[in-house]
């Protein structure tokens, strides 16, 4: 399916006429006509229909258009990110994950200026719910955040898994480092606040005992982490975010029974953004962040 095909489809169904986007596009009629077969061939169906009043798309060509023009657009995007002396430029509004931002942010940004100089990248740290919404809103152009499913307006790219980890001070362990749901629901639970997804996922864990534990909620791993080695609680967070201080003996693990999930994060954009830049800022970063897990 070529670009020029597409392109002469959009100017055809924009004018009403053959020959308008004939002319418009410098070809001949005969040419324009060429195309828009040779593209109806390659799709199956019937995009235009002629009768006394002009020429009108089909019902098939409706659903063709806003397809072709976000294909043109992306085109357009790439030709001129391609070109030397048109580098983009301007301000770039990304949304990180708070976990995101306490693993990554420093060689996510180190990257996305060496391949983009001249972008501005102005950051909002947030609850992934929230990130979620400000794309939604226009608020964002990009978010790396707590992958929840797919949403209506947004696409969602794989960025990585993380294992998670139970972990609290020793106080703890009096019973032993080996729980079940039951015994666990007996300690405090610290844990992100229950409408994001971390939060739910726990909401719905302690759902089946009857006596339920104590929520300690914080927006910030880092202030769960502190909250862990305080003594405040056990804590479900990421296994690279518990590493260190496992390491130094600050936090102890706790085998819980069922094992918990991997923790899945996605780069997300609006669906109706036509530029290419979030997508290639995204495959910049799920590439950075899987080389860094590897290593």
């Amino acid at each position: 399916m070529r670009i020029r095909n597409l392109n002469s489809f959009i100017k055809v169904a924009t004018l009403g006429s053959f020959h308008g986007a004939a002319t418009q596009l410098h070809a001949s009629q005969p040419a324009i006509s060429a195309r828009i077969a040779t593209l109806e061939e390659d799709l199956g169906v019937k995009l235009f229909k002629r009768d006394q009043s002009g020429t009108k798309l089909t019902a098939r060509g409706r659903q063709l258009l806003p397809f072709a023009e976000r294909l043109i657009a992306i085109s357009n995007e790439m030709k001129a990110q391609l070109q030397d002396d048109a580098p983009q430029q301007g301000i770039f509004r990304i949304g990180i994950a708070d976990t995101v931002a306490h693993l990554w942010l420093r060689d996510l940004l180190e990257v996305w200026r060496e391949q983009h100089p001249l972008i501005q990248f102005e950051l909002t740290i947030d609850l992934s719910l929230a990130l979620y919404k400000q794309l939604e809103e226009h608020q964002l152009d990009l978010a790396l955040m707590v992958y929840t499913g797919q949403a209506i307006a947004v696409n969602t790219q794989p960025l990585s898994a993380l294992p998670q980890t139970w972990v609290g001070s020793e106080h703890f362990a009096k019973s032993g480092r080996d729980m079940n749901i039951a015994a666990l629901s007996q300690c405090p639970i610290l844990s992100f606040p229950a409408a994001t997804g971390p939060g739910k996922h726990l909401q719905e864990l302690f759902s089946q005992v009857k006596e339920k534990p104590k929520f300690h909620t914080s927006n910030s791993v880092s202030g769960l982490l502190a909250m862990a080695e305080q003594g405040a609680g056990i804590a479900l967070l990421p296994q690279p975010i518990v590493e260190e201080a496992l390491a130094a003996r600050r936090l102890t693990r706790f085998n819980v029974d069922p094992a918990p999930p991997k923790l899945k994060f996605c780069c997300g954009w609006r669906k109706d953004e036509d530029r290419l830049l979030p997508q290639l800022l995204a495959d910049s970063a799920s590439k950075l962040v899987n080389q860094i897990i590897r290593d």
